[in-house]
């Protein structure tokens, strides 16, 4: 509720303080979360620079690995809803650094992978444990920034997979390399270890930056935190009138299972190309997974950071977010399309520059995705809805490797291109569903959006 003073201040003043609360949130909160997803990201995906290590030295085949990629997902899915639930129940701050711990462990313990069966059982608790990170920083965003600097502020967020593969990448490569020269450890079992550490040291650190609402923020003052909070009410009230109620109306929601469905194409493309980033580098340069092959990876992840920054931060009205989003869709399945191409015809830096492009639009359509099923989603609907797009559509990742494997034994080339090829077909299905968002009927949300764009 707002206080006297806070009712009397005329409309400008009553922005001002506004826009402070925001700013002020935003320095204070999000580094913290981009950390976490950082290593997160770096958790995840790190496992494509062991692959080849982990065939000699643990007889994990290609089969096993692309298997352990992929169940990831599963374990990723199947806790998903509950995690988000037990978020709502007992708060962010503590619930996404108990994930962050926990996974930490996991991720640390590859570094003792024996065989098939370990490596893909800790893959699948690496799910596990990590379920609810994602959707739950997604719902706390949702939660303490107003529509209008919700895609900025998820654009924010996923500068962390950029800065995981630009700085994690090098990283990865490094720390294998400087494992490998120890004598008393392999190089993957440093990488594993170290990066598992990081984990459990971003969640002890969680407990001290995060805090549950404005309501509770000690880093505003008391104009802010009726600002923010009045500005959030209002919100939370529209997005009650657009959207369902209750967990299990927001489960049946069909908005849900459509963006779901989105959610999934997009997965197949990020995680289809991301596993394999590495891989394909080097078969580019015609290099072995290292550090040299570590630091061209990153090429993509840095030209994606900046795209993903910008565009975030100008997609603050709804038909822009519908347009960029259908172009970027578009973008991503042509370039992913145009990397396996180049690759197939011996064309190195052309295969490098697709697939910076390639990464730059699936960055960047992301956050723009996630203001949609956020703008009519409250409370634990919120919690429920949110938790299984991201839970259901994240099985693109478990889909993603199989697929592309799957088709390079059936249709089998030196360049693998067929696999590269099934990846972006997925994302002009995406591109076509979010144009046709076009044609939904007109909500609160939407008309509040707009109210505020055309006041700016």
């Amino acid at each position: 509720m707002s206080s006297p003073d806070q009712r009397t201040l005329a409309p400008s003043a009553q922005e001002t303080t506004l826009k402070s609360a925001i700013s002020k949130a935003a320095r204070h909160l999000m580094p913290m979360l981009v950390i976490l997803y950082f290593v997160a990201f770096l958790d995840r995906t790190n496992v494509g620079f062991a692959e080849a290590a982990l065939r000699v030295d643990r007889g994990v085949s290609d089969g096993a690995f692309a298997l352990g990629a992929g169940i990831f997902f599963i374990g990723y899915a199947l806790f998903e809803v509950p995690s988000n639930l037990l978020l709502k129940r007992f708060g962010a701050r503590f619930w996404l650094a108990r994930i962050a711990i926990t996974w930490g462990i996991v991720a640390a313990a590859f570094a003792f992978t024996t065989n098939d069966t370990m490596f893909t059982a800790l893959r699948f608790l690496l799910g596990v444990t990590e379920a609810g990170l994602f959707p739950g920083v997604i719902m706390f965003l949702s939660e303490w920034f107003p529509n209008k600097v919700r895609v900025q502020m998820f654009a924010i967020f996923y500068l962390a997979q950029p800065f995981s593969q630009m700085i994690g990448a090098p990283l990865s490569g490094g720390l294998i390399s400087f494992g490998d020269s120890l004598g008393f450890a392999r190089g993957w079992q440093v990488m594993f270890f170290g990066e598992g550490v990081l984990a459990i040291v971003a969640g002890i650190a969680a407990l001290f930056f995060l805090t549950n609402s404005p309501a509770k923020a000690k880093f505003l003052n008391d104009s802010e935190k009726s600002a923010l909070s009045d500005a959030m009410a209002l919100e939370d009230h529209v997005r009650t009138q657009d959207g369902p109620n209750g967990i299990w109306r927001a489960m049946a929601n069909w908005k849900v299972w459509y963006f779901t469905v989105i959610y999934f194409a997009l997965q197949i493309a990020v995680y289809g190309t991301t596993f394999y980033l590495p891989q394909q580098v080097a078969g580019l340069l015609g290099k072995k997974v290292g550090w040299e092959v570590g630091l061209v990876s990153a090429i993509p992840w840095l030209v994606g950071l900046f795209a993903c920054y910008f565009l975030g931060k100008a997609a603050h009205t709804l038909t822009r977010r519908r347009n960029w989003g259908s172009l970027l869709y578009i973008g991503t399945g042509v370039f992913i399309l145009a990397s396996g191409w180049a690759g197939a015809n011996g064309q190195p830096f052309l295969g490098i520059v697709f697939i910076t492009l390639a990464v730059a639009s699936f960055l960047s359509v992301g956050p723009i995705t996630w203001a949609y099923p956020t703008a009519f989603l409250t409370g634990t609907a919120a919690a429920a809805g949110i938790g299984l797009i991201n839970s259901l559509g994240n099985l693109g990742g478990f889909v993603a490797p199989l697929m592309r494997t799957g088709i390079n034994a059936a249709v089998p080339t030196s360049s693998g291109v067929w696999g590269v090829v099934s990846l972006g077909v997925f994302a002009f299905v995406a591109a076509g569903m979010v144009f046709a968002t076009k044609f939904f009927k007109g909500a609160k949300s939407d008309e509040l959006l707009e109210q505020e764009a055309l006041a700016h």
